[in-house]
């Protein structure tokens, strides 16, 4: 329906347009839709204020203009029957403007995939604070080793695919459903646009700070996602978190738990797990009886527990056990998950994505694990809106153990944060020192790179986190390091 926000749509017929315009299409969620779009068969144009590698190199490559700066221009070229504002785009966006006052067509991005795609499949939904790109990617590959010929769109670049969605032909589609609003017109999150036939809830801890008020305005969201799941859906929630547990009393259809404590009481546990360089090895018990031991090529306890995830939504989605044991022994994992960039002189680079408390202390402890007799050095930067303020001051206090080192990024200041909301770096270091881990902070990157460059040993495990760039912290360091060992 029209209104002051110009001709936007809540749903549209698949059949009914033919072009496509994007505004923003250089993130990484947009810019992935509009890869999908053009491999669905729609004639595709997008425009953002910058385009930069690697997103530019991929719309180049699958045969997508973007359009720059921002101008009711793009709109003359493109001439599109639908326009997909992404949710960084504002009301006063030249471009965004230009769209209302000409009535065209628009949706947001959640709104085109949820139409366009998921009104006419199976669709399958990752929610949740916590890990949700890993869970997405490896139900989806799973779906794939089965011969169940599923599309995708997650929010990482899945190392079996080198992309982040697919387009299959078979009756699912996997989306990684995320909490965060929706478009400047619809600050609802965008999985309420996903039709949940299946879903996946992995944990509730409060984030978005920007966009959340407190747990319970976060945990309201939630609330409104799991009503969604029809009678005859699954809905897979994990019980390590009471608050996801009670949240999921509200789904309509069935609600089956999982967690990665061994003899607990949820419908599937592990047993014997064991980790090793090859990855986590461990036995699945379903509602108590052992279905059989599996091998995912990843490590840590959380991972065990996306796993379970996946195996119970699979189970419900028909696949037997062989068929899954098949998928997780074959997953190679995302990009910037427990990512290995580089060994370099006996030292080892980890690239991950880690920014919550519980991400971090999970990620390091799966390091530890799989790393049992190397030092471990623990870089991060608190980058995000939730990151840099002090609501999880204590939590960070504590999230380090395991880690023999840790060197934190100070946060540049950020107009959204309050001076007495901001985390205090150096707080935190005081009290991992009285850990006895040797702890350090850091204003700006060429310093930290240069002390880490200087003072790492062979031997060493470099674990970088961070959900941004980190002032490309990882690719200034692994120069650094090749210069210091000679190597090219």
């Amino acid at each position: 329906m029209a209104d002051d926000n110009g001709n936007v749509l809540e749903t549209i017929t698949p059949g009914a347009v033919r072009r496509i315009h994007l505004v923003g299409v250089a993130g990484t969620g947009m810019g992935s839709f509009a890869g999908m779009l053009k491999a669905a068969g729609y004639d595709v144009t997008g425009s953002d204020e910058n385009v930069y590698p690697p997103m530019s190199d991929m719309l180049r490559t699958w045969g997508i203009q973007a359009l720059t700066p921002y101008s009711p221009d793009n709109l003359d070229k493109a001439k599109p029957d639908l326009v997909i504002i992404g949710n960084v785009i504002r009301r006063v966006n030249p471009e965004a403007t230009a769209v209302r006052e000409r009535r065209v067509p628009q949706m947001s991005f959640p709104a085109a995939l949820g139409s366009l795609f998921l009104d006419r499949a199976h669709s399958v939904v990752v929610a949740g604070t916590h890990g949700k790109t890993t869970t997405s990617s490896l139900i989806a590959h799973v779906l794939v080793e089965a011969g169940k010929d599923p599309s995708f769109l997650v929010g990482g670049v899945t190392q079996n695919y080198s992309g982040n969605y697919r387009v299959g032909k078979g009756p699912h589609f996997v989306v990684e459903g995320d909490e965060y609003d929706t478009a400047y017109w619809d600050k609802g999150s965008k999985f309420l646009h996903y039709r949940p036939k299946t879903a996946i809830l992995t944990s509730v801890e409060f984030d978005h700070a920007d966009i959340f008020r407190d747990l319970p305005h976060y945990e309201s969201t939630f609330d409104k996602f799991v009503r969604l799941i029809p009678k005859d859906g699954r809905l897979v929630v994990c019980s390590a978190y009471p608050n996801a547990v009670k949240l999921a009393q509200a789904c309509p259809g069935q609600v089956v738990t999982y967690v990665a404590k061994e003899g607990a009481e949820a419908d599937y546990t592990p047993r014997n797990v064991r980790f090793g360089p090859e990855g986590a090895r461990f036995e699945v018990v379903e509602r108590g009886t052992a279905l059989g031991t599996v091998l995912l090529p990843l490590s840590g306890m959380h991972n065990v527990e996306n796993t379970l995830s996946v195996i119970a939504a699979a189970r419900g989605l028909g696949l037997s056990f062989e068929e899954i044991a098949k998928g997780l022994a074959t997953f190679q994992g995302v990009k910037r998950r427990q990512e290995v960039r580089a060994e370099i002189g006996g030292i080892m680079v980890v690239d991950d994505f880690a920014h919550h408390p519980t991400a971090v202390r999970e990620t390091i402890a799966a390091i530890r694990h799989r790393y049992p007799e190397r030092r471990l050095w623990a870089i991060f930067e608190p980058r995000s809106n939730t990151s840099r303020r002090n609501i999880h001051q204590e939590d960070y206090a504590h999230a380090f153990t395991g880690a023999n080192r840790a060197s934190l990024k100070v946060p540049e200041r950020h107009d959204k944060v309050p001076v007495d909301e901001e985390l205090n770096v150096p707080r935190v270091t005081e009290a991992l020192k009285s850990q006895g881990i040797v702890a350090d902070s850091a204003t700006d990157v060429p310093s930290l790179v240069e002390r880490v460059t200087r003072e790492s040993q062979p031997g060493d495990v470099l674990l970088v986190m961070s959900n941004g760039a980190f002032g490309g912290f990882i690719d200034k360091l692994l120069v650094a390091l090749r210069a210091r060992f000679g190597e090219k």
